[in-house]
């Protein structure tokens, strides 16, 4: 029997949202999508920055929400390895040793971190070894309040760098070899070594926002145009006396080129780390995947540097593909699959590492949940037997015309009966309008949630909400910020035409209602600008 699994990979700068079956040991890929997020997610409102990226992929690709693994970019997580002396068979005190490694290892204090362990194997000295991970705990349930928000329902929360590795071991013969994946993103890269029951994973801050930083600072331009230039001109430049017969693209090159070096030199002296540190071995292969990876003469660059194999992972030459996914956009999109190809193994119960730092919060909502049909089973049992009992007293009014002896007796017992019943479908009557006043209450704050929304991406951070009232929202902001607002726009449009302009694009908006119908300046040489919006939701 097949089973169908969503996953969701979240970066710095993007989301991937991917749909895979599983039947018996093989995986497919079903349909997938991707969507930018207009900031990072440590950045800001969760929900406001991850609901519209997933609704979007949701629009455009029809997948519905469902339960869904996830998995962190590693700026998010923090992971640490530890050997831990073998307590034999009492698990309270080994889950206390693991306590006290993350109080001292972790800078944050415990109740505040979502955390979870893996034990990995044993060490030379007998000892377990063991990976733990922990995030902080309140921008996890930002993100799994975000995905409710939208549908979903989150049952895994994995790492990203983990998911990946998880992906290679089950693409790759497990010959116990030393393997590396370099998981190069738009923040940060995603170190990962895998030996046999080693494990060495780092988060470095060297990556694709770098080389578009570089570039800008090179050109005199824009980031949004050195991010153009990076995506459309940009490769690593293979060094020595080569250059471009462009001279644009070979200051590119050589840009690019130096920023590698510099990520080359952390991956280098990580290496050096583990085999020191860890008593691991040299590595025989380096797996490339984000979407940096893409960057060509990459893996050339790497494989002449470190003098081992270099690929660019592609996690499809073993799963399935659906004939309707395009192969084609799947050739470059499979680097960026590779977390989701992992988070899928997760669900399928075949991957090697299995982190999951679900919110406790989560996990008490679900069990809340889980209770309510019981209530409803036990209500249905009740007005059951009041159904029974008005049978019975069908029953006992043929009795009571057979029997005039025992007529009255038969009476007041037709008539507790008849008590019973009217008391039983009162309370079924009021446990239905609870029901329904709970589903439109339940229905109203998630509208409540994607209105008010719509409104914040609407204004950004330099504006903000002075009224709200029916269908007319006042928007006030300091006279400064707002013309900031309008410039970064750059459309030669006024604060309120951008605003409009927002909330007609809105799906949950009726742009035929959006008007401007106020507005106005006051304070100390008009210091402080005001106008109102009328508007109607869908």
């Amino acid at each position: 029997m097949s089973k169908k699994f969503l996953t969701l990979d979240i970066g710095a700068s993007s989301i991937t949202l991917a749909e895979y079956e599983a039947s018996g040991a093989q995986l497919t890929l079903l349909n997938y999508g991707t969507a930018a997020l207009a900031a990072p997610i440590d950045s800001g409102d969760a929900d406001t920055i991850l609901s519209p990226a997933i609704l979007e992929i949701v629009r455009e690709k029809g997948i519905k929400p469902g339960k869904v693994a996830v998995s962190l970019s590693g700026q998010m997580v923090f992971p640490r390895f530890a050997a831990i002396p073998f307590v034999g068979s009492d698990e309270q005190k080994f889950d206390q040793m693991v306590r006290y490694e993350i109080e001292q290892n972790i800078p944050f204090p415990i109740d505040e971190m979502v955390c979870d362990r893996q034990i990995l194997g044993e060490t030379e000295n007998g000892d377990k070894a063991v990976l733990i991970v922990a995030a902080k705990v309140d921008q996890v349930e930002a993100i799994t309040n975000a995905l409710v928000a939208t549908g979903f329902s989150p049952e895994i929360v994995d790492v990203a760098s983990l998911s990946v590795m998880n992906a290679i071991r089950a693409a790759a013969p497990d010959d116990g070899s030393c393997v590396v994946a370099l998981d190069i993103g738009a923040k940060t890269t995603s170190l990962v070594i895998s030996e046999g029951e080693k494990l060495y994973n780092r988060s470095i801050p060297v990556a694709g926002n770098t080389i578009t930083k570089e570039i800008a600072q090179a050109l005199g331009c824009t980031l949004e145009e050195a991010d153009r230039i990076k995506r459309e001109e940009a490769y690593v430049s293979l060094g020595g006396v080569t250059e471009d017969e462009d001279p644009m693209r070979d200051k590119v090159a050589k840009v690019c080129r130096a920023v590698m070096t510099r990520l080359h030199a952390e991956l280098s002296r990580s290496i050096n780390f583990y085999r020191s540190q860890q008593g691991g071995g040299t590595p025989v292969k380096l797996y490339l995947t984000g979407g940096t990876a893409l960057l060509p003469h990459i893996g050339t660059f790497f494989g002449d540097s470190l003098q081992i194999d270099v690929e660019l992972f592609n996690p499809f030459e073993t799963i399935a593909v659906a004939p309707s996914i395009d192969a084609s956009a799947l050739e470059t999109g499979a680097a960026l699959l590779a977390p989701t190809a992992g988070l899928a193994l997760h669900c399928a119960g075949a991957a090697r590492y299995g982190i999951n730092l679900l919110p406790q919060s989560i996990l008490d909502a679900r069990a809340e949940v889980k209770r309510i049909p019981f209530v409803a089973a036990a209500g249905v049992m009740f007005v059951a037997a009041a159904v029974c009992a008005l049978l019975a007293v069908g029953h006992g009014k043929d009795v009571v015309e057979s029997r005039l002896d025992a007529a009255e007796a038969k009476a007041r017992e037709l008539q507790d009966w008849k008590s019973r019943v009217d008391k039983a479908q009162k309370s079924a009557k009021e446990a239905e309008a609870d029901a329904e006043a709970l589903r439109a209450l339940v229905m109203k704050r998630a509208a409540a949630g994607f209105r008010l929304n719509a409104v914040r991406m609407a204004i950004g951070e330099d504006l903000w909400i002075e009224r709200w009232q029916g269908d007319s929202v006042t928007f006030r902001g300091w006279k400064d910020r707002v013309a900031a607002f309008a410039e970064r726009a750059g459309k030669g449009q006024t604060a309120p035409e951008i605003v409009v302009s927002r909330l007609k694009s809105n799906p949950a908006v009726d742009p035929d209602s959006v008007k401007v119908v106020d507005m106005t300046a006051f304070g100390k040489d008009g210091c402080l600008e005001q106008f109102t919006v009328e508007l109607k939701f869908k």
